[in-house]
């Protein structure tokens, strides 16, 4: 699994599929489309056009939320936040060799995602970040040490957690130091798409 992914940006079609293609174009190999409050018509337009953009560089497809947009477009998985449809459900829907990832912010968060299971956690968030409405409480650094502790003294496998929420080149080091695989990044990316390979050559 990829340890890097790009959770795609922008107020309008225009620039999701502007800022998806930039990342594509610098190296990314995992897109999650991402688009909140959007009209339906024109997010399900952006999951076509992203998956085709996906499969002609050879890059993951994730959809956020959507179960049924990412069956219909055939992406190659959905993540889901702790209020979206259940595991269990998605995998249902779009079988069992799809991606299927979830959010999480406490313990009690991640036991559950272990419990259902999806394929990788996206734990957050790291910091503050203007992304995201209605903003979980954040981790910092020591919330995530403390989680990756808790975890250890179940004696329970460290599962495939990506940091996100604010996340920035900068934390990769001291993230890995703690146990967790991989970095979902926004903002950095969007802003700075040829700081992806940095982020490749850090993370291998």
């Amino acid at each position: 699994m990829e340890k890097l992914q790009y959770i795609s940006q922008g107020f309008t079609i225009e620039d999701q599929e502007l800022n998806i293609r930039k990342a594509l174009d610098n190296g990314v190999k995992w897109i999650q489309v991402r688009w909140k409050n959007a009209p339906e018509s024109e997010f399900i337009k952006l999951c076509e056009i992203s998956k085709k953009l996906c499969s002609d560089n050879h890059t993951v497809c994730i959809i956020n939320d959507h179960v049924y947009i990412a069956k219909d477009i055939d992406a190659d998985g959905v993540h889901l936040g702790l209020k979206d449809t259940s595991i269990e459900i998605a995998r249902h829907i779009l079988g069992k060799n799809k991606i299927i990832g979830g959010t999480a912010n406490t313990i009690s968060d991640v036991l559950q995602r272990l419990n259902e299971p999806c394929d990788y956690i996206g734990l957050g968030p790291l910091r503050f970040t203007s992304t995201k409405e209605q903003l979980s409480p954040i981790l910092d650094f020591e919330g995530y040490k403390e989680i990756v502790q808790n975890l250890k003294e179940r004696s329970l496998e460290i599962p495939k957690i990506f940091a996100i929420g604010g996340v920035v080149l900068s934390d990769i080091e001291l993230l890995q130091q703690i146990g967790i695989y991989g970095m979902a990044v926004s903002g950095q990316i969007t802003n700075q798409p040829s700081i992806i390979n940095e982020f490749k050559t850090v993370l291998q």
